[in-house]
């Protein structure tokens, strides 16, 4: 364990120094929960052998993150142990949604979805929460309940990042299937359709989608913009609840 000095101001000569054993141990407590936590995204993503996939390791850690979060945030119910994965860095060409069980390690399904209109052709590079801007919106949601729409049976989206995708359910930024996404689209346009702001699936696989990730699951949705920030993405935090003191002791 380690322990932090505080030191009152006092004249130079009085003064005490903080003890470098502590800071030393400070650093490898830190140190020593980083890795632990490293090492458990890093398990996860082997046994489910998401590299072979494509998915990037660092969006996947993200990911995780914004996940442990999410339920320390009392957002996510303690049965949710599956998360949905978008990483609008990729192609559309590519099948860049994944659903995996973090219970079980494994990945549930590997599948196309599409961005916004406005957000791009092949390659998604403008994000929105605006309401009629057409363009997809990044970072996490909670999946809601399921009703029957324009696009026939849908799943609500709650939009959990202030300013990046809090008006989702304003914009009706749902799950739905759509005839663009599938590889037809792709060989006739060289890229899939468009949604208006959706993350659309192809219908062959639009009802395992809802039903594998409706009531209270966790989706997140990763892109190329530096102006994105959440406050779920507090490391600390899930290191510190999946490795409480009295564990990291042990490794000290």
């Amino acid at each position: 364990m380690f322990s932090i000095a505080f030191i009152s101001w006092s004249p130079a000569s009085n003064v005490k120094k903080v003890s470098t054993v502590n800071v030393a141990s400070a650093k490898k407590h830190a140190a020593s929960l980083s890795e632990l936590y490293g090492q458990y995204v890093t398990d996860i993503y082997n046994t489910a052998q998401l590299q072979l996939t494509g998915m990037d390791a660092l969006v996947f850690q993200k990911a995780i993150t914004g996940y442990i979060n999410l339920k320390m945030a009392h957002k996510l119910p303690e049965n949710s142990n599956v998360i949905t994965v978008v990483d609008f860095n990729k192609s559309s060409r590519e099948k860049r949604m994944w659903i995996i069980d973090l219970a079980a390690k494994k990945l549930l399904l590997n599948t196309w979805v599409s961005h916004g209109q406005g957000s791009g052709d092949d390659m998604a590079n403008a994000f929105s929460n605006t309401e009629h801007s057409h363009q997809s919106s990044l970072g996490f949601y909670v999946t809601d309940d399921v009703y029957l729409g324009k696009h026939g049976r849908s799943l609500r989206l709650n939009g959990m990042d202030v300013g990046f995708n809090s008006n989702a359910r304003q914009r009706a930024i749902v799950v739905h299937a759509a005839d663009y996404v599938s590889q037809a689209s792709i060989n006739q346009l060289g890229r899939l359709g468009r949604s208006h702001g959706c993350p659309a699936v192809s219908p062959e696989v639009c009802a395992t989608v809802i039903n594998t990730i409706k009531g209270q699951n966790m989706l997140y949705i990763a892109g190329n913009d530096s102006r994105y920030t959440s406050k779920y993405l507090n490391e600390g935090v899930a290191e510190n609840f999946l490795f409480p003191a009295a564990q990291v002791a042990k490794v000290l």
